[in-house]
């Protein structure tokens, strides 16, 4: 795999999977709304693009080889109070056109919570997690129900608690619903996973919660 879209690819994971992907030698297409403001860099393509839009998709995925879904919540906490449907109207509009001009394979992040995963969280943590970020993981939920029954090769990371630390590539890849925990991870190892699942095709659908 020689060249990956990034979506999502200005700040948070999406910023590292950009960073780590340049190490690594691979082109990298950097779609964001914000994308020309990022810095040049030589295997760089930055492009600005909604990723709700069908028609910046379709451009956005041209002679690409996999794509990273890294969108994050938007700043400020208007999605503790107001419904979030970023990620599932994204999701929504990207999975159609993979499946009809490709590329196959697709790896998303959503987070620990999200999906079957939220049955693991435990009675301390399931009263603050629904109060600030329920509305965001009902989203990234129905997000993960989209992937899920899509033709694609996916890989869905479900990183837990994360943190700017560097990278250290000392964390845990649960596949196991019984192994599901919570914990902390930077945001420089999720890029990693999301990096080597896809030059390896390794994690093929499969939900992994990623914790330090």
């Amino acid at each position: 795999m020689e060249r990956i879209l990034v979506i999502g690819a200005s700040r948070g994971i999406g910023l590292q999977v950009v960073r780590q992907g340049l190490e690594r030698g691979l082109r990298v297409r950097a779609m964001a709304r914000s994308a020309e403001g990022m810095a040049e860099a030589e295997g760089l393509e930055r492009f600005p693009g909604d990723a709700t839009d069908a028609q910046d998709l379709t451009r956005a995925l041209e002679e690409q080889e996999a794509v990273i879904l890294a969108l994050g919540v938007p700043p400020g906490l208007g999605f503790v109070y107001r419904p979030v449907t970023l990620f599932s109207r994204a999701t929504g509009a990207l999975l159609p056109l993979m499946e009809e001009q490709g590329p196959r394979r697709l790896l998303a992040v959503t987070g620990f919570g999200a999906g079957d995963s939220n049955a693991a969280l435990s009675m301390l943590e399931r009263v603050p997690f629904r109060a600030i970020m329920g509305r965001a993981y009902d989203d990234k939920t129905r997000q993960e129900e989209a992937i899920r029954a899509s033709a694609l090769d996916w890989t869905i990371a479900r990183p837990g608690i994360l943190t700017n630390g560097p990278r250290t590539g000392r964390y845990k890849v649960l596949t196991e619903p019984s192994e599901w925990r919570n914990g902390m991870i930077a945001r420089a190892d999720v890029a990693e996973f999301l990096l080597d699942a896809a030059q390896t095709e390794s994690h093929l659908r499969e939900a992994p919660v990623l914790v330090r």
